[in-house]
């Protein structure tokens, strides 16, 4: 690749500004309001958000998974807990977590907090309102673990349909939720010439102190 291909995948982002008087007090329904409007707009998979974790080893992983649920007590995704960030969020209850969307406006959100695991009656929902190939799939994958090639993953998921029959399938006490309590949100806004417009909002007690940064 020639040296200066990076730069001919420029992207000019317009000028459509973010400003202090437009935004709320709580950035929790910001963030509702972004991803409904990137899903207006189309955007695949609109809560598809890249989460990086860290063990006790220092070295940090990061992958992406797709938001679940928002409220007011964070930021819900699910997993298996025995994966790698299973394991790291054992050791190190924090993470952080980053959204982005071209459309409809160059759009940045990071979240920064604790993690703490969903409840048990969430975490069964959610299990229970995927397709069930899907449930019979993740419940049977070693996540993060070696096999040896694609038939040993068909073989487990073939021996785990086989035991589940026609019932339901149980959801399996190593695989559930997870949900990143904000401490940190920032929005950041893409504009001309790069003069980015971002707000970090940062938890303060009860309520949340909002400033500026420069871009």
């Amino acid at each position: 690749m020639a040296d200066d291909a990076f730069e001919d995948m420029r992207v000019d982002y317009g000028d459509a500004p973010l400003r202090r008087a437009d935004l709320p007090d709580e950035p929790l329904s910001l963030l509702q309001r972004w991803l409904d409007e990137a899903a207006a707009a189309e955007v695949r998979e609109p809560n598809g958000m890249a989460v990086a974790t860290c063990g006790a080893d220092g070295q940090p992983q990061c992958r992406v998974v797709l938001l679940k649920k928002l409220d007011g007590r964070g930021l819900s995704f699910f997993t298996n807990r025995d994966s790698d960030k299973g394991q790291q969020l054992r050791q190190n209850a924090r993470a952080a977590a980053t959204f982005w969307w071209v459309a409809p406006r160059a759009r940045q959100v990071r979240v920064t907090g604790t993690v703490v695991e969903a409840d048990a009656a969430d975490s069964d929902r959610y299990f229970h309102s995927r397709p069930r190939r899907a449930q019979i799939c993740s419940a049977a994958s070693p996540q993060s673990r070696v096999v040896a090639d694609r038939a040993e993953l068909e073989r487990l998921v073939d021996a785990f349909e086989a035991g589940v029959g026609e019932g339901e399938v149980p959801r399996p006490p190593h695989w559930g939720g997870y949900v990143l309590q904000p401490e940190v949100i920032e929005f950041w806004q893409g504009r001309t010439a790069r003069l980015h417009d971002r707000f970090r909002f940062t938890r303060d007690g009860g309520a949340w102190r909002l400033e500026r940064l420069a871009p």
